[in-house]
């Protein structure tokens, strides 16, 4: 998908500060910010696996989020190695935002998502373990309490980076998507 077909838009003051009750409990959840841990692992790249069920995999029209407390699912993964579970999936009900957010689990030597890239913006905090955050072709390393962005449009995959099991939790805001 070409980016002129991604119809872009910035998020404004309302949208932002819907975002800010999971970024706040997602920071909480981490260990100690910035605690890092040693990796032996080289800055490769694994091969792509297959694609986690995202918001696409939740059934159609998607539920108005409410006020409240959302508990995980049962987990689910589509690799060896890499589990997730989904805390909510819905539209804001403060205007026409989607969102979703669960927690994923990768092993060492998991094989990391497909690349690919959303009409939404992704929102990574990492709870345990080392990351590598490839967007756009860039590579960077995430620790626990460390927070990584992926904008609308950008082609990008998380890894499990370290000699440990690698937890993080991923919010997802953007326009409902087909």
């Amino acid at each position: 998908m070409e980016q002129s077909q991604l119809n872009r838009r910035a998020i404004d003051r309302r949208e932002f500060a819907a975002l800010l009750p999971a970024l706040i409990a997602a920071a909480a959840l981490a260990p100690e910010a910035h605690a890092q841990q040693p990796s032996t692992a080289a800055a490769d790249n694994p091969v792509p696996g297959k694609p986690t069920p995202g918001i696409e995999s939740v059934p159609k029209p998607l539920p108005e989020l409410v006020s409240g407390v959302y508990t995980p699912s049962a987990p689910y993964g589509s690799a060896p190695g890499r589990k997730s579970q989904r805390y909510l999936a819905g539209i804001l009900k403060a205007g026409n935002i989607q969102t979703e957010m669960h927690e994923t689990h990768q092993e060492v030597g998991a094989v990391h998502e497909a690349v690919g890239k959303h009409l939404h913006s992704e929102i990574w905090f990492v709870k345990e373990g080392v990351c590598e955050l490839m967007t756009n072709g860039v590579i960077r390393r995430m620790g626990p309490g460390d927070v990584g962005l992926c904008c609308a449009g950008d082609l990008h995959y998380v890894a499990n980076a370290g000699n440990t099991p690698c937890t993080y939790f991923v919010v997802t805001v953007g326009p409902p998507e087909p």
